[in-house]
């Protein structure tokens, strides 16, 4: 699906400069940097819902010796 963005001329001027320099195309490095930014969106909610979850009582936390014991790693 396309999708048109209007850029700040500071980011548009060092878009250009980058695709000139390295010979990669300006759409290349839109995906590129939406595809980080995402991951990066992405991880914070899931954080964020953790947060959430452990707050409520929904979930707990483990001790590194509950997790070894549980998966038979202790001494």
């Amino acid at each position: 699906m396309p999708v048109s963005i209007r850029l700040p001329k500071d980011v548009e001027e060092r878009l250009d400069k980058l695709s000139k320099l390295t010979g990669r195309s300006k759409t290349y490095y839109i995906i590129e940097s939406i595809k980080q930014h995402l991951d990066d969106i992405e991880d914070i909610y899931l954080c964020e819902q953790r947060l959430i979850d452990l707050r409520s009582g929904k979930t707990r936390t483990y001790t590194l010796e509950e997790v070894e014991k549980d998966l038979g790693l202790g001494d």
